[in-house]
């Protein structure tokens, strides 16, 4: 199984930008593939998907703001959060879409002013 780095969390103020990449271990051009998220206190939540062929879904809350891509060549997954707000203040995590195992340490991701 594809061990995960996530890394590129960090402080920023409202209304910026951060872009968070997701090293695999391992190829992940067949696998459908998501971030997911979880503030202090609260369930992990799923943030964004993307398949194999890179379509893509969002959650509510993030959808505009937020963009999920991948480079199957690099065997690297990325989010670009744009526009952002402290409830977007998180551990964020990648993994394979629908799996509970293999989680990372993830990146810490804290929207302030």
């Amino acid at each position: 199984q594809v061990q995960l780095v996530e890394s590129g969390g960090g402080l920023v103020q409202p209304g910026g930008s951060l872009r968070l990449s997701c090293a695999a271990s391992g190829s992940i051009f067949r696998i459908f593939m998501a971030w997911y998220r979880q503030a202090p206190g609260k369930q992990r939540e799923l943030v964004a998907r993307i398949t194999s062929g890179g379509t893509t879904n969002y959650a509510d809350s993030v959808k505009g703001r937020f963009t999920i891509s991948r480079d199957n060549a690099e065997n690297t997954v990325y989010l670009e959060m744009n526009n952002m707000k402290p409830e977007d203040t998180a551990v964020y995590y990648c993994n394979i879409y629908g799996l509970s195992t293999n989680w990372g340490q993830g990146t810490q991701v804290t929207v302030s002013s």
